[in-house]
């Protein structure tokens, strides 16, 4: 197992290319199920989730085949159960279940795993496609869906904490070759779920409103193989912008979208972070001295909750206090106590985290425990002095491509060691 160390105290400097989202391209790959002919998808992320979902649509009988950035997949025969050991250890696999059934009439699909930062049930997911006509029983861990003929319905995606992102997914490949039309109230709005539409739709599909709470998908009779080209990682651009503030240094985003970014470029600059755009790319460097800020996560487009724990390094650098509140995981503080080791100052009050910053952090070996707090450990790392081990980053090759040799080029003094 892998760890990161770290020589904390250098700004990070130069120019970083913002890599193809991870949320984006799982969802694309399982929609080629839905497909006998050949799909080819560019910007594909190097990461250990997209070569889960190979493996996953392997198991399933497809041909995939990587080539760079480039991922080639024909499903031209498939079968309707998947690898059970390939399935609980991501969540997002969960999405290959609304194409199964779709183009299968049937699917035997595992609940899946990932990251421990709460409950996330796959109830609306099961919701969305019973509404079709699914029968669906969940029976030894496994969820067993059939139907004969799927037909357009009225599907409403609202949970506890707001829309489902990968149930909207799931629901939206379902419904492409569904009878008649479907329409989805309350779906999910994010970037990756418009990536998703307009792949389909350049597969045959016919959606309309992909980004908005209403999205309406007319059945057809089948679907062709397309060529795509994944958006890039909002969730990466706001990590480096982010690391670029942390550690007083200027790095430009090449590649990015600010319009996915508006919510935490809005924080940022709040903060006294210049952001500085120049077309797709983006230049980030401190105004002066950080102020505080108060964050509360919420859906797209509010502040994402994957950019919660990275925002809460830089509160910890900021003099005052700063209230961080999370709205969509129950369980996404565990980052705190590892922040503590390295002398942060930061309580816990229900659903906030409570930041008094301006206190130099020291480092210390800690412990990652999901993606997005090891991308904040490694943020913190990179702020402290001395040195820092992060430990158990198998969970940031989940998301992040190559991110040591990235910072590296920053000019990050960091290393990728074996575990001791």
């Amino acid at each position: 197992m892998d760890s990161l160390l770290i020589k904390g105290g250098v700004p990070l400097e130069g120019e970083v290319h913002i890599s193809g989202a991870k949320n984006a391209v799982l969802p694309l790959m399982a929609a080629t199920l839905l497909t006998e002919e050949p799909c080819i998808i560019h910007h594909v992320p190097d990461l250990s989730d997209v070569r889960f979902m190979g493996q996953i649509l392997t198991s399933l009988g497809a041909d995939v085949r990587f080539d760079g950035g480039t991922v080639y997949i024909q499903a031209a025969k498939l079968k309707g159960m998947a690898d059970y050991d390939l399935i609980r250890k991501m969540r997002a696999s969960i999405c290959i279940l609304g194409p199964l059934l779709a183009r299968l009439h049937q699917a035997k699909v595992s609940l899946p795993g990932g990251c421990i930062i709460g409950s996330r049930p796959v109830d609306l997911h099961l919701k969305g496609l019973a509404a079709l006509g699914a029968k669906i029983t969940v029976k030894a861990g496994y969820v067993h869906a059939k139907a004969p003929r799927l037909s357009g319905g009225e599907v409403f995606l609202g949970g506890r904490v707001g829309p489902t992102v990968l149930g909207t997914a799931n629901v939206m490949m379902a419904a492409t070759l569904a009878d008649g039309v479907t329409v989805i109230e309350s779906a999910a709005c994010e970037p990756e779920v418009v990536d998703l539409a307009n792949f389909l739709n350049a597969m045959g599909a016919r959606i309309t409103g992909a980004g908005s709470p209403t999205v309406q998908i007319a059945g057809v009779k089948a679907l062709h193989g397309a060529e795509h080209e994944v958006i890039p990682d909002r969730i990466e651009a706001a990590t480096f912008a982010i690391a670029a503030a942390a550690t007083d240094g200027e790095i430009t985003l090449v590649g990015a979208r600010p319009d996915h970014l508006s919510a935490v470029l809005d924080k940022l600059r709040d903060a006294n972070v210049k952001v500085q755009r120049n077309g797709r790319n983006l230049t980030v460097k401190r105004g002066g001295e950080l102020r505080p800020v108060d964050i509360t996560t919420l859906p797209y487009s509010g502040f994402p909750t994957d950019v919660q724990a990275q925002a809460m390094v830089l509160m910890t650098l900021t003099p005052g206090l700063s209230i961080i509140t999370e709205r969509v995981f129950e369980s996404r503080f565990m980052h705190v106590s590892e922040l503590a080791r390295l002398g942060a100052e930061i309580s816990i009050e229900g659903p906030s985290a409570i930041v008094k910053g301006g206190r130099p952090l020291s480092g210390a070996p800690i412990m990652a425990s999901d993606l997005r707090a090891s991308a904040a450990l490694v943020i913190a790392g990179l702020a402290a002095s001395g040195t820092t081990v992060v430990n158990r980053v198998y969970h940031i090759d989940r998301g992040y491509e190559k991110i040591d040799a990235k910072l590296k080029k920053l000019g990050a003094r960091i290393e990728r060691i074996k575990e001791t």
